[in-house]
């Protein structure tokens, strides 16, 4: 109210010059032009106070971004949108269930007093239960208020490489139904970054099937179109990542080294990577749905192109669970170790993790009658080689299934098992390769 007052005085106060200059204008010109401009300078007063006012009133809040971090096997999430800071039932205006995201772009068009809402989310199971606390209330005015772009949620920077096949992932903008994303490498010798990819994605995460193998340093950025194929957002803020090499330690594999876990959170996060619980730097070679044949097929660009001193690799679960018998995934991975000689890469060979056939049931698909006898002579023939690590002992449970605890979907590891598997390779290489002075993160 005082702010108000101290407006209008001001405006009052230019209109008490413009009657002085009124009347020294009445002596020299006449009634007629003096008329005319002390019209416009009243004019003029009366735009400028109202100006002071319009840039001065708050912006209309039509959406906002709110954002949160991943909870450990959380499917996906609930947010609740309160009238105030009091957390009780009773104040719950809005509750939005199942979103797959760690963020949510809210409509506020109608919520005309938005400006004083609160927030909370909770994570949910599998199923679609509760199976955490919420989180503390926050203000909705603490979050990105009428976004004009998708936001990238993607963690390359947290980890010690960014992975060879990255997975772009963000929170979805209000309206988009796809998505495009563009792709830029540095030209560090004209200093400024050059277009490289476009990749169009029906949703709001993609799965690269390209791997970046060249050095230098990249970003990427997203923005949305609608149902029709408009485009109905800006381009988003970059976000960066850079590939290195050479590397001293790589890792091959599947999804179970590619990352990502409890269903719906990928790999571009480091919750669910085993690396991120690695002590020893790990170059991230890993692709989500390899077979042993897929991975000795990308050897020769994927692995050779990083010179890695130590190559880790892990595979087999996607043979064995189709039905692919022990023999079949040992020619391959013999082959592996041979390329692994022919270029001087010591092969650390992990043992494949079991699955759970009774989650995989109602989550993927029923696996081979016959994987856990091909999963135990497989392992047997790992544990022969010169250079292995056993990683599967914890996982286990007293039926030889991957533990149930340890798992959402009977067949990738979550959290507590990708630490595990992080924390052993860790200890294996630290242990048997003093000579080649690993570094620790």
């Amino acid at each position: 109210m005082v702010l108000l007052k101290v407006r209008y005085m001001r405006t009052f106060f230019a209109c008490e010059i413009c009657y002085d200059i009124g009347e020294i204008l009445l002596k020299h010109t006449g009634k007629f032009w003096m008329k005319v401009l002390l019209m416009l300078a009243l004019c003029s007063c009366f735009s400028a106070g109202s100006m002071a006012l319009a840039e001065e009133a708050p912006v209309q809040m039509k959406s906002v971004r709110i954002s949160w971090e991943p909870v450990p096997g959380a499917v996906s999430y609930q947010l609740a949108i309160m009238k105030n800071n009091e957390n009780l039932p009773e104040n719950i205006i809005s509750v939005k269930k199942k979103i797959f995201s760690t963020g949510y772009e809210l409509d506020t068009s109608v919520m005309y007093a938005a400006r004083n809402y609160y927030w909370k989310v909770c994570p949910l199971n599998y199923k679609g239960e509760i199976m955490g606390s919420y989180s503390e209330l926050k203000p909705l005015v603490q979050g990105d208020i009428n976004p004009a772009a998708p936001k990238p949620n993607t963690q390359f920077t947290k980890m010690s490489y960014s992975p060879l096949y990255p997975v772009f992932s963000w929170i979805p903008h209000q309206g988009c139904k796809s998505y495009d994303i563009q792709v830029f490498r540095e030209d560090a010798q004209n200093k400024v970054y050059k277009l490289v990819r476009e990749i169009e994605s029906p949703g709001e995460m993609f799965y690269e099937y390209a791997g970046y193998t060249w050095p230098g340093k990249y970003y990427w950025q997203v923005r949305g179109r609608d149902a029709s194929g408009k485009v109905n957002s800006e381009w988003s803020e970059p976000s960066f990542f850079t590939v290195e090499t050479p590397v001293k330690v790589a890792a091959l594999g599947d999804s179970i080294t590619h990352g990502g876990g409890a269903v719906c959170t990928p790999p571009s996060m480091t919750l669910y990577n085993w690396e991120t619980y690695c002590d020893v730097p790990v170059k991230n070679l890993g692709r989500s749905g390899d077979t042993v044949q897929t991975m000795l097929d990308r050897f020769n660009t994927d692995v050779l192109s990083f010179e890695p001193k130590i190559l880790v690799v892990m595979g087999g679960v996607n043979n064995f669970r189709e039905g692919d018998t022990a023999w079949n995934i040992e020619v391959a991975l013999e082959e592996i170790n041979n390329k692994c000689s022919r270029a001087g890469i010591i092969p650390v060979f992990a043992t494949a993790t079991p699955v759970n056939p009774v989650l995989m049931k109602s989550t993927i698909a029923t696996p081979a009658a016959n994987w856990q006898q091909e999963q135990q002579l497989l392992n047997d023939w790992i544990m022969q080689q010169p250079y292995h690590v056993d990683v599967v002992q914890e996982l286990t449970d007293e039926n030889g299934f991957l533990k149930a605890e340890m798992t959402t979907d009977g067949l990738h590891p979550d959290m507590q098992g990708k630490k595990i598997i992080g924390e052993k390779i860790s200890e294996y290489l630290l242990k048997r390769f003093p000579a080649l002075q690993l570094e620790k993160k």
